[in-house]
């Protein structure tokens, strides 16, 4: 692994964001992402659009989505699990192509996992029949593009779990 994929940075993040055509961001701001954030308002091709719950998230993508954007859902597993009847009733009902870039909170590579938000992130999205890809570091920053070809194909959400929300996203 070179010294660059050694961390996933948020320019890889934001660069994989642009190359497919997002022009929404919806998320609840938190800490885990202050530098993607600050590169992500910078932007002048994406829109932020912050809500107040988790599952708010869904339905404004979906709307945004019918309404002809192409957002991106930016979230923690923690909240993705709260948000799950919000999921299932707006994207997944309406089949809204839509990728959940997802803080995998909790997650080691070593299976020892420092919270159980990360024991029960993988099975909540196995229960909802929603395929995932795991990135950890620059190399693995073409699954985004995996993910988002996926969520179309699927005509549903399609989850990115960012494993090293701890490292690269916080300098």
């Amino acid at each position: 692994m070179t010294q660059q994929a050694a961390e996933l940075s948020p320019e890889t993040v934001l660069e994989e964001l642009k190359k497919n055509g997002v022009t929404h961001v919806v998320w609840l701001p938190d800490s885990e992402t202050n530098w993607l954030y600050l590169l992500m308002q910078a932007e002048p091709t994406l829109d932020l659009i912050t809500v107040s719950r988790e599952g708010q998230a869904f339905s404004t993508a979906a709307g945004l989505a019918v309404g002809g954007a192409k957002p991106v859902i930016l979230i923690q597993n923690t909240g993705l699990q709260e948000s799950g009847d919000s999921m299932r009733g707006w994207v997944m009902g309406m089949h809204i192509p839509v990728v959940l870039m997802v803080g995998y909170r909790g997650y080691t590579r070593h299976g020892d996992n420092t919270d159980t938000a990360a024991t029960y992130t993988e099975p909540f999205l196995n229960a909802y029949n929603i395929k995932y890809y795991l990135i950890e570091n620059n190399d693995d920053a073409g699954r985004i593009t995996r993910a988002f070809e996926e969520a179309e194909k699927a005509q549903g959400p399609v989850a990115v779990l960012v494993g090293d929300e701890f490292h690269g996203f916080n300098r």
